[in-house]
């Protein structure tokens, strides 16, 4: 029986590919350089905003000092991060009613602790969560399993009695490291690659087969 279901966050629980294109697109108009647009961000994002930066620094002009992009960035971030971003369809009512069943539940990603925390809180899904690993809260991030390991050990569960669920490659190759189950969800970022090439244990139309899935085996333990 699953005892823990971890969630990636962008992509998986939250869209929030406008609020960082948005501040992508501030960040690039302070430094003289072209928008782009937001399909271009969403192939961006899922390596946390360092990796999200250095690419819109590519597009730049020469001259452009990479760290004085990323605090730039950083500061228009912080005032777009939860203003246009949404859950996605179902996953209010199934994290509402996993965590009525008893399971405990966490998010590893890889945005930093600052934003992850922020967008939580504006959505108000902080209380939904026994652990919260974001990009910055160990030495190493996704795809390293350790990150999931980490979270087995906090959580006192193991691999055979967890779930995650993800919307990338990063997410799927990060489960099948640490030998967890990954189902994955096809409405996310993965770069523009088809998340039924990657590999997941299963895909799912949306987080409604979770609650489903936990339900059905905890009436069969009764």
């Amino acid at each position: 029986m699953i005892r823990l279901v971890m969630y990636d966050l962008d992509g998986t629980l939250l869209d929030t590919a406008s609020e960082i294109a948005a501040a992508v697109n501030l960040t690039l108009a302070e430094f003289g350089a072209e928008t782009v647009d937001e399909w271009r961000v969403r192939a961006w994002i899922g390596y946390g905003a360092a990796k999200l930066i250095e690419e819109a620094w590519r597009t730049m002009k020469p001259g452009a000092r990479l760290d004085d992009v990323m605090a730039t960035f950083s500061r228009h971030y912080r005032e777009t991060v939860g203003k246009s971003s949404r859950p996605f369809p179902h996953v209010m009512e199934t994290l509402q009613k996993v965590k009525a069943l008893g399971i405990k539940q966490a998010v590893i990603t890889n945005k930093e602790s600052s934003f992850t925390q922020r967008v939580l809180e504006k959505h108000g899904m902080t209380d939904l969560f026994d652990l919260v690993i974001s990009g910055d809260t160990l030495p190493v991030r996704k795809p390293d399993p350790a990150v999931i390991q980490h979270c087995l050990q906090t959580l006192q569960q193991t691999a055979g009695r967890s779930l995650y669920v993800g919307d990338s490659d990063i997410d799927v190759a990060t489960a099948k490291a640490a030998g967890v189950v990954c189902w994955a969800v096809p409405y996310g970022y993965n770069s523009g690659r088809d998340i039924r090439q990657a590999g997941a244990d299963r895909l799912i139309d949306d987080l409604r087969a979770v609650h489903d899935y936990l339900q059905d085996n905890i009436e069969c333990e009764v």
